[in-house]
């Protein structure tokens, strides 16, 4: 279960701007966890993220390696002090009740599948993985199945994906410097651009309600 089923509902109705920070704040508050790892999660967050906007990332791509590990601040622990087993799913799909741009959110669900299909593909992407990383595999599935790579290798965020996995793997290091999460607003900001309107009639009474009117093909 998520740590607050009603956390979607805070970002209702607010401006790109006000989203990316009230989603760097809850980053920063519920980010102190390890899982077993040398960094925090919120220090792995902005390691991976720095690494991809040095590397000369698309931004798209950059704002999936920040977020990419979003879903284990959003759940409870299922994997024994590891994390969440469906942290990408959880994350995509918080993310995209924000009005998060589709192809951040497919690279945040994809990143666990690029482990598993690197995996799979090549032994040594296996034994270079953090001790905690090849146990979090297990509860994950394991490799995939010849078929399941087949699949992956035709998603069309196929390379994307293993990219962020990249920056996923690396960005576990002691005393990397790292910018402040202040510095990734405007990278945040430009891909929560598509209006939380799940309920067109309750948006319309809540501007109703403002004083405003909504015309139906006014301009």
């Amino acid at each position: 279960n998520l740590i607050d089923p009603n956390l979607a509902n805070s970002f209702k109705n607010k401006s790109p701007e006000r989203k990316a920070i009230l989603l760097t704040d809850y980053m920063v508050k519920n980010g102190i966890t390890y899982y077993d790892e040398s960094v925090t999660q919120l220090e792995h967050a902005l390691q991976a993220g720095n690494l991809a906007r040095n590397a000369g990332a698309d931004a798209f791509l950059t704002s999936a390696a920040l977020l990419h590990d979003i879903g284990h601040f959003l759940d409870e622990d299922n994997m024994n002090g590891l994390g969440v087993i469906e942290h990408g799913k959880v994350g995509a799909n918080f993310l995209r009740e924000l009005g998060m741009n589709e192809k951040v959110c497919c690279l945040v669900e994809n990143h666990v599948l690029a482990k598993k299909y690197l995996v799979s593909k090549n032994k040594d992407y296996y034994d270079k993985l953090s001790s905690p990383s090849k146990k979090t595999l297990e509860y994950q599935g394991g490799k995939m199945t010849k078929s399941e790579m087949e699949v992956f290798e035709k998603n069309p965020d196929f390379e994307n994906s293993l990219k962020v996995r990249m920056y996923d793997d690396i960005g576990k290091q002691v005393g990397m410097d790292i910018p402040k999460l202040e510095s990734f607003y405007d990278l945040i900001e430009k891909y929560l651009v598509i209006p939380y309107v799940p309920n067109l009639k309750s948006y319309q009474e809540n501007l109703k309600n403002d004083g405003f009117l909504l015309l139906k093909n006014f301009f």
